[in-house]
């Protein structure tokens, strides 16, 4: 078999099942808690086919979603059997007419869209709809029990205050604890007599603080650093180092910008550039490295433009700050300017609630939300704030609208080096124009020749090479014309990042009746959330819009949501699921706390560390539960499958940032970046669309990426709605990453043959190989010594014996194999083999 085969193979083979089945679900299953009383088949439904639907269903299919494709929900017994637009999903004991097993089978319908189900899955469906469908949730409570007012809603837990403090639980093995967090955790396995897994080695603990607060893996000197560190506060040091890195506030940040819908595109259609994005994104990245208090930035992002300020730089990162109010989906040509500006409303109230509240009150704009206790009163008292915000503006070009845009203020400093530029930028137009002046003249004295009769013999050819240099002229004219008008649009000014402000005259809102902008129902005071509302609300100035005091009643630590949201996001992103798993719905739909009194101790303990995001992280990541090895006793792993008790740490593979940031690390070629703006662009055809008095606004396609970013983390790639990621950001499209139209604080995992070919094929991972494989040569000569390096850059710890044996094997009949094919760099060749084949294998793919 030739080499490339054998790869490919090896590739198919081995990562891709691994990947499938090595415990890394993106939504492991998360059955309701079973009854004593369940019948057999209702217990393989808890235990076998609700997992399958949270797993692979639920994403769009459920009332956590805005919008359930096809009006089906799955997450209600009654769901399925009222069905959606095609009719009831399952007909009992009937798979084969049953339009769910159809779509999963892939028939007429194929669902879910990104791939078909694995095999065993599928046959976990049949056979539950084969022996009854046997599903034994309780119908939730309906919209006039549960929505408004309703006191069923409002017990909700999410909505109670969070509790006070309290001692933490005793536990009977004291030694273990690190933390009153692994108190909590170790008293919940004691109760159900069992034990917490094993410390990780040193080794493994290292990687995965390393991937979860940075997103890139130690390098060998960070590793022996720590392996020779023997103080007692050895891991202490290497956290604080990673908090203290630039690379923490990138990884942090790409968490946050999952949340915004983040872009560098306006909308999905006409390819409009959103040329200030960038600003809110280094702002983001900035904010997470200064450990901006998280109420504090709360208020920035709400209401940034309304707060006080010391400073030109203060003000202007204020200012950036509440872009996050309209980075988003936004259709900037709709000529019914009343349904845009209810459309962008709709979707700030929207973000904001996911964002800090895990709250989906967007869900009540036409009616009273089904579930939750948010009444259509309360979405138009949130919304009057919004409506009261100037927030889209008509743009200058026909039917377009924009987001508001501003100037930002400028220190001296910043406003002596911006002349400057104007300067230079004036003398490089001027002296364009005087290029093209000479031009000019020379092609009228060549019209004017042309324009003069031919008298004498030989004047034909002299008239052809004057017709010539006409045309040449005329082309330099043209393509100079472009330039200066290039120039002049895009002349040095001030900078400019998109903002909100309030409107002159805030007012209240009207329902709109079904959502429609022109059907206006009663006038609702502007306002918040009643049922999450503890205490007397902050009352709104009727000159205000009230974002400010709507950021006051977020970031209150009376407010029993947003602490608690945000600890449990937190927790999420280092334990690899929430302690509530619906990390993005705390309404009465969503999943209860594992550990209510955790999560409230967390709170608690955010809020009286003055919100500090690091400082959370750091007593977190410190925590033995942290320390945990991914694997555990066989009978904790039979008793708690799920781990939801936390009895181990959770597996997973690396998100699609980290992966291509430890691809491009380990391999020398990741460099630094500061930020900046993110596209490399090109003009299409339509020139005068720079100029004033145009119809459409100019249009851009995506140029060519300056040579630096294709080794640029991946925070710092353009973000591009309308098409697939291309060139460095190629891989963003195969391995899970948030669609910018989306709020996602959990991203879905999937996995799928495409991944395979990725990792087998593509042009990125054979360089990265490449590159890899020539650090390895250029060091030690001995082969031993080569291997020992490689291991410890590529998986970050030590080589075993066996692995150094098979290595040795596998070079040894690479060598012979390659020299046989006359390859001009057999040795090079051979460890590029080895090299790619680590690179993509499960190890390197997981963070354990």
């Amino acid at each position: 078999m030739n080499l490339p085969n054998r790869i490919g193979l090896w590739i198919v083979a081995v990562a891709l099942p691994l990947i499938v089945g090595s415990g890394i679900d993106a939504n492991p299953a998360r059955a309701d808690e079973p009854s004593s009383s369940d019948t057999a088949a209702e217990r393989f439904f808890r235990d076998q086919a609700l997992p399958v639907l949270r797993q692979y269903c639920f994403e769009c299919h459920s009332h956590a979603t805005k919008k359930a494709k096809g009006g089906l929900v799955l997450d209600s017994r009654s769901g399925w059997e009222q069905g959606g637009e095609s009719g009831p999903a399952i007909v009992p004991g009937k798979p084969e007419e049953s339009l769910l097993i159809q779509a999963v089978r892939y028939g007429d319908l194929e669902m879910p869209p990104k791939g078909k189900l694995p095999a065993a899955a599928i046959a976990t469906l049949e056979r539950w709809v084969k022996d009854g469908a046997a599903d034994p949730r309780v119908p939730e409570p309906s919209a006039s029990q549960a929505g408004g007012a309703g006191e069923t809603g409002r017990n909700h837990w999410a909505f109670q205050p969070i509790r006070p403090e309290s001692p933490p639980p005793r536990v009977h093995d004291s030694a273990w604890p690190l933390d009153d967090v692994d108190r909590y955790v170790l008293a919940r396995l004691e109760e159900r007599a069992l034990r917490p897994a094993a410390d990780a080695d040193r080794y493994t603990w290292l990687r995965r603080v390393s991937l979860d607060l940075t997103g890139l893996p130690p390098t060998p000197q960070e590793i022996a650093a720590f392996r020779d560190d023997s103080s007692p506060r050895a891991h202490e040091h290497v956290v604080d180092r990673l908090l203290g890195s630039r690379a923490f506030g990138e990884r942090w940040g790409r968490h946050w910008l999952d949340l915004v819908g983040y872009a560098d595109q306006i909308g999905t259609a006409n390819d409009i550039f959103a040329e200030h994005a960038w600003r809110y994104r280094d702002y983001v990245i900035d904010a997470f490295n200064a450990d901006v208090p998280y109420d504090r930035f709360i208020h920035e992002q709400i209401a940034g433009d309304l707060l006080p300020h010391g400073s030109a730089e203060q003000r202007a990162r204020q200012l950036v700050a509440t872009g996050f109010l309209l980075l988003g989906d936004l259709a900037v040509v709709e000529a019914d300017k009343a349904k845009l500006r209810i459309d962008v409303v709709d979707q700030q109230v929207d973000k904001v609630g996911r964002a800090f509240l895990g709250m989906t009150i967007a869900c009540a704009r036409c009616h009273d939300h089904k579930f939750d206790p948010i009444p259509q009163r309360d979405y138009y008292a949130l919304a009057g704030i919004f409506h009261s915000t100037d927030s889209v503006r008509k743009a200058e070009w026909g039917v377009w609208s924009w987001p508001a845009l501003a100037d930002l203020p400028e220190t001296e400093a910043q406003q002596t080096e911006r002349e400057a530029r104007e300067e230079r930028h004036r003398q490089r137009v001027d002296a364009l124009k005087a290029d093209r002046e000479h031009l000019r003249e020379q092609k009228k004295g060549v019209d004017a020749a042309l324009a003069k009769p031919a008298n004498a013999p030989g004047d034909d050819s002299a008239r052809t090479a004057l017709v010539h240099v006409q045309n040449d002229l005329a082309a330099q004219l043209a393509k100079l014309d472009s330039t200066i008008l290039h120039a002049e649009f895009f002349a040095p000014a001030r900078p400019r990042a998109f903002v909100v402000r309030d409107l002159a005259h805030p007012a209240d809102m009207k329902i709109t009746i079904r959502g429609n902008a022109h059907a206006l129902g009663a006038l609702v005071p502007r306002g918040y959330l009643r049922a999450a509302s503890v205490g007397p609300a902050p009352s709104i100035p009727p000159a205000e819009s009230g974002r400010r005091q709507l950021a006051g009643w977020i970031a209150s630590p009376a407010n029993p949501l947003t602490a608690r949201v945000a600890v449990n996001r937190i927790w999420q992103k280092l334990f690899g699921e929430g302690i509530v798993r619906s990390v993005d719905y705390f309404g009465l739909r969503g999943e209860a706390p594992s550990h209510p009194e955790l999560l409230d101790h967390l709170a608690r303990r955010f809020v009286s560390g003055g919100w500090s995001q690091k400082g959370l992280i750091r007593s977190l990541v410190l925590s033995r539960t942290y320390r945990q090895s991914s694997r555990s006793d066989a009978r904790t792993s039979a008793a708690d499958p799920d781990n939801r008790l936390f009895g181990r740490m959770n597996r997973r593979r690396l998100d699609a940032e980290a992966l291509r940031d430890a691809l491009l690390a380990v391999s020398g070629r990741l460099i630094a970046c500061s930020g900046g703006p993110s596209l490399p662009l090109e003009y299409r055809e339509n020139t005068g669309n720079l100029e004033k008095g145009a119809v459409n606004p100019p249009s851009f396609r995506l140029g060519r990426f300056r040579p630096e970013q294709e080794f640029v983390r991946t925070v710092y790639l353009p973000v591009i709605r309308s098409a697939p990621q291309a060139g460095p950001a190629e891989l963003r499209n195969v391995f899970d990453f948030t669609q910018p139209a989306e709020f996602a604080g959990q991203r879905s995992i999937t996995a799928v043959p495409t991944q395979a070919l990725f990792l087998m094929n593509s042009k990125f991972m054979k360089d990265r190989a490449v590159d890899l494989a020539r650090r390895v040569v250029q060091g030690p000569n001995e082969e031993k010594a080569r291997l020992e390096a490689l291991w410890l850059r590529a998986f970050n710890r030590p080589i075993t014996d066996a692995e150094t044996s098979d290595a040795r094997t596998f070079l040894s009949e690479l060598r012979t194999e390659l020299a046989g094919e006359k390859n001009p760099e057999p040795e090079l060749r051979s460890w590029v083999e080895l090299c790619h084949s680590l690179l993509a294998s499960n190890e390197f793919l997981m963070r354990l």
